[in-house]
C-alpha cells in the first residue's frame, strides 16, 4: 500500500509510515525492547534524527546492536544483530531487565487486539478447535506485563475485535483498574500505532481512544476498519506525514526495499 501526503511529499509505503510514527514515539536516552521490522526501523530513524543515545534491546540477548545499512536482520536471533553490539546476554538475562524495570518502552504486535488493548498472537477461533494457530508469545507477554508498551498493528476489521480469542499479551484486561487488580502493577499500553491512526488508553476506563489520524485518513475510514466502535478524543489531532529526511534514512537502511516495501 502506497500513501501520499496532502503536501508536496514523496509517496511512502505503509511500513515507512508506521516506522516513522514509531520513531517519533521514542525519546533520547530511553531503553527500548524491540523486534525486527517496524520497531527496529523506527528505532534506527530515531537514533539518527533525535535520539542518538537510544539503546535497543533484542529478545535474543543483544544490547545496543549496530545496524548496517542494506544488512537488516530478519530475526532477533540472527547473529548479524550482534555485530559491534554493546553486550550479548542470554535471552533469560535480557528478559530479566524487563522484570527489574530497566526498559522504558517495549514494542509488540499481534493478530488481534480488543477494546482494552489486549493482544492475541496465539490462535484464532475456539480453544478446543482453533481455525488458525499463531506463533505465540515469544517475549510479548513479558513486555506487555512489565513495561510501558507500544503496539503496532495493521488496521483491519479482522484484527480490531471487541474481544480477542485469547489474551497472549495483556493490555488493560477488562478495563478500568482490572489490570492492576490482577497483579500487573507495572507498565501498561502507552499507545497503539496503525496505518490509519494512533490510539491511547486513558484512565479511568482504559479503552482504545483515537487521539490522532494519519494523513488523508478520516474518522469514517477508522470506523470502517473496526470490529467495534472506539472512543474518539475531544482533542483529535492529525499526525504529520513522513518528512523527506525520515524517508531518506529508511531508504538508506533498506535500499532494496525488502522490508519497507515498494
Amino acid at each position: 500500500m502506497t500513501m501520499h501526503s496532502q503536501t508536496e511529499m514523496p509517496a511512502y509505503s505503509t511500513t515507512e509510515l508506521l516506522s516513522v510514527m514509531c520513531a517519533r514515539a521514542m525519546s533520547d536516552e530511553q531503553i527500548i525492547f524491540a523486534g525486527v521490522g517496524v520497531p527496529l526501523l523506527g528505532a534506527t530513524v530515531a537514533q539518527q534524527m533525535h535520539a542518538p543515545s537510544l539503546t535497543i534491546l533484542f529478545e535474543g540477548g543483544i544490547i545496543g546492536p549496530f545496524i548496517r545499512p542494506g544488512r537488516l536482520p530478519s530475526s532477533t536471533n540472527e547473529m548479524r544483530t550482534a555485530e559491534k553490539a554493546n553486550m550479548l546476554l542470554s535471552p533469560t538475562d535480557v528478559l530479566a531487565l524487563l522484570q527489574r524495570g530497566y526498559v522504558d518502552i517495549g514494542f509488540i504486535g499481534g493478530a488481534q487486539i480488543d477494546q482494552f488493548a489486549n493482544v492475541n498472537s496465539s490462535y484464532i477461533g475456539p480453544y478446543s478447535a482453533p481455525k488458525t494457530r499463531l506463533p505465540g508469545t515469544g517475549g510479548g507477554n513479558d513486555i506487555a506485563s512489565l513495561s510501558d508498551t507500544i503496539i503496532i498493528m495493521p488496521h483491519t476489521k479482522q484484527r480490531f475485535v471487541e474481544k480477542v480469542d485469547f489474551i497472549t499479551s495483556p493490555g488493560y484486561c477488562d478495563g478500568g483498574t482490572s489490570r492492576r487488580d490482577s497483579g500487573l502493577i507495572a507498565g501498561g499500553v502507552k499507545s497503539v500505532i496503525t496505518n490509519l491512526c494512533t490510539f491511547e488508553c486513558n484512565a479511568p476506563e482504559n479503552v482504545l481512544t483515537v487521539t490522532a489520524l494519519n494523513p488523508g485518513v478520516s474518522c469514517k475510514d477508522v470506523l470502517d476498519n473496526m470490529g467495534f466502535r472506539p472512543e474518539f478524543s475531544d482533542n483529535l489531532t492529525q499526525n504529520a506525514p513522513p518528512t523527506e529526511e525520515e524517508l531518506n534514512i529508511l531508504r538508506r537502511l533498506d535500499p532494496e526495499k525488502i522490508y519497507i516495501g515498494k
